[in-house]
């Protein structure tokens, strides 16, 4: 197989179909034909059988398609309001995270810290870095910058052979700036549940998994031909620094780690070591993270400390076992691992915000796509009924986003719910409703955002 292979999406204007290049390679692992570096058969087998799919074994391998591992479910609570006295989270105590997170600007969850979307009005286009946020497997390590360097090594440099690279090699390389967001895929998860009324497991995330920096790296395309790219690489796996990650039936999956085919690699991924004209700080991957523009967030891997480079495709829990569809409207053995992005709207507002009725208010907020530049924006202040034109405060770009503003003066007292729906460059726009998975990934249907005007 060879790089040639690769299709091209004419859709975001990369040089690869990425659905029909994820199911070619999820049906070489499920062959024995790509590599599974780093997790044994016999592990596999545990994390099949705890998700109940050991018995519907291949006619190859006897193994069955790969299957997400549980994770906590999501649950009927609300999002909780900007004036709950109640059961609020100490984002100060979430394990594992170096920087302060006031709980004006975070939500705790887990090991993870949400971002409050109010917290962003007035930022600016670019998302400050401490109000960032930060989404941990395990924890931040905290490395020495002079002391770290990435290797990239594999089948597919020419003599398959290795090169090590210093921050200070990368610092001397042609540097790249780029403005784009970073996202989990879980973001949005909770709406399917208060919602849809739909039961999905993961973190409860609401909207404020998401984030634009400008970044400045080298781009990973320079490094690999650095260290010697051959003609037969098809794979390119970044793997991270951090613990190795643990599921709760104790198998223990390595690091953090995702393949990335060829084409996408060579195209407009960075090796970033500056986040908002700073060095990147620990809790977003410093010295140096993988950045995988309009991807969701799992492919821009922190803390990078070696890329694998393969002749062969290569298979990690992240694109196969993680990172996948499953749900009635998707094949039994799950969707292809996910890439891109979805399209997604937020407001600058608290959640049951207080707003002086009669009164001229401006409400503003962010949209974003991972297919295309966002096109225009609508808003609805009376549960959809009808809709009007937001303005755009920025001039679209792929894998970035806009704010937008609307002027509103509610008519009464009383409860309304604030709407925004984008649609992309694509043509698509956010629809009413998500198909649901089980895992809540990529929510994109319009959120139904309740106010209080008194």
């Amino acid at each position: 197989m060879s790089r040639t292979d690769s299709r091209t999406d004419s859709r975001a204007g990369t040089r690869d179909d990425e659905s029909v290049y994820d199911r070619r390679r999820l049906r070489q692992w499920l062959a024995g034909e790509a590599r599974a570096d780093g997790i044994e058969r016999r592990d596999m087998l545990r994390l099949l059988a705890a998700a109940g799919l050991a018995g519907t074994a291949t006619a190859t391998t006897g193994l069955a398609a790969p299957a997400l591992a549980a994770s906590a479910t999501v649950t009927g609570t609300a999002p909780r309001t900007a004036t709950a006295t109640t059961g609020r989270a100490t984002a100060a105590a979430v394990p594992g995270i170096v920087k302060p997170l006031p709980d004006a600007w975070f939500t705790a969850r887990g090991t993870n810290a949400e971002t409050r979307f109010e917290a962003l009005a007035g930022t600016g286009h670019h998302t400050p870095t401490d109000r960032f946020f930060v989404r941990n497997h395990t924890a931040t390590p905290v490395l020495d910058a002079n002391a770290w360097s990435v290797t990239v090594r594999g089948d597919g440099l020419v003599g398959g052979g290795s090169a090590e690279f210093t921050l200070d090699d990368l610092k001397r390389l042609p540097a790249t700036s780029r403005s784009a967001f970073v996202e989990c895929a879980g973001n949005g998860r909770s709406f399917f549940t208060t919602q849809q009324g739909q039961t999905v497991s993961g973190t409860a995330w609401t909207l404020g998994a998401v984030g634009v920096a400008r970044w400045r790296g080298v781009r990973l395309a320079e490094v690999l031909r650095r260290a010697g790219l051959s003609r037969g690489a098809v794979d390119v796996m970044p793997r991270g620094l951090d613990a190795d990650y643990v599921t709760a039936d104790g198998t223990n999956l390595g690091r953090v780690r995702r393949p990335l085919p060829l084409s996408k690699a060579l195209d407009d991924v960075l090796l970033a070591y500056e986040m908002n004209g700073e060095p990147l700080p620990p809790d977003h991957g410093g010295p140096v993270r993988v950045l995988v523009p309009s991807w969701i967030g799992i492919a821009s891997i922190k803390w990078v400390g070696d890329i694998e480079v393969s002749a062969q495709p290569l298979y990690s829990p992240w694109n196969t076992d993680f990172y996948r569809l499953f749900g009635d409207a998707y094949p039994a053995g799950g969707s292809a691992p996910l890439t891109r992005q979805t399209l997604k709207s937020a407001f600058e507002l608290p959640w049951n915000a207080s707003l002086e009725a009669a009164a001229e208010h401006r409400l503003t907020g962010r949209s974003w796509s991972g297919a295309g530049a966002v096109a225009r924006v609508e808003v609805s202040t009376d549960g959809g009924s009808s809709w009007r034109r937001a303005r755009l405060h920025d001039a679209p770009r792929r894998a970035d986003w806009v704010r937008w503003s609307a002027d509103w003066r509610p008519a009464a007292p009383g409860t309304y719910t604030l709407l925004a729906r984008a649609t992309d460059t694509t043509g698509r726009t956010q629809p009413e409703t998500t198909v649901h998975n089980t895992q809540g990934y990529l929510f994109d249907a319009v959120v139904r955002h309740p106010v209080q005007a008194v």
